[in-house]
């Protein structure tokens, strides 16, 4: 019983002191958004979807729940967040050629469709981000018609 009181007393000090440990928070301008928001032109509905279901983890501007000063929930959401952009950032908009655009675009649609995005663990503290069949179908759309955009613009050579 001595070990098991002396174990969890080390365990308590290893946890209280990771909490002065953070990972770098992801803290941008939402001016970031702006390229993307005026290339793609979304409707009302779908920006608003867009900001509440995708822009955290897919953008340089985080909104951060409160159990994000919980070390290691901090680490595993960087980790996440860092994951989303490297797949499709928003914020990084002007530097992907329009073919890029155009895949990430087809991504976008085939993910949203599948119901893959938003995660589903985003999504448990996120209740909010919870796509219903008529948002799946409007952001569906509204991804259609930007590919459309995107096959009609010239291709360099």
């Amino acid at each position: 019983m001595k070990i098991f009181k002396i174990l969890l007393v080390a365990v308590l000090i290893v946890f209280v002191a990771a909490q002065f440990i953070d990972p770098e928070e992801n803290v941008g301008s939402t001016a970031s958004f702006e390229s993307f928001l005026k290339d793609t032109n979304p409707n009302e509905e779908v920006s608003t979807i867009l900001k509440t279901t995708c822009f955290d983890c897919h953008s340089d501007v985080t909104t951060y729940p409160w159990y994000n000063e919980i070390t290691p929930l901090n680490f595993w959401l960087a980790d996440h967040i860092e994951d989303g952009k490297k797949h499709f950032n928003i914020s990084a908009w002007d530097n992907y050629s329009v073919k890029k655009k155009d895949h990430k675009f087809e991504e976008l649609i085939e993910m949203v469709e599948r119901k893959e995005m938003p995660l589903e663990s985003y999504t448990y503290t996120h209740a909010e981000a919870k796509l219903t069949d008529a948002q799946i179908a409007a952001v569906v759309d509204w991804g259609k018609q930007v590919r459309l955009k995107y096959s009609l613009a010239p291709q360099p050579q």
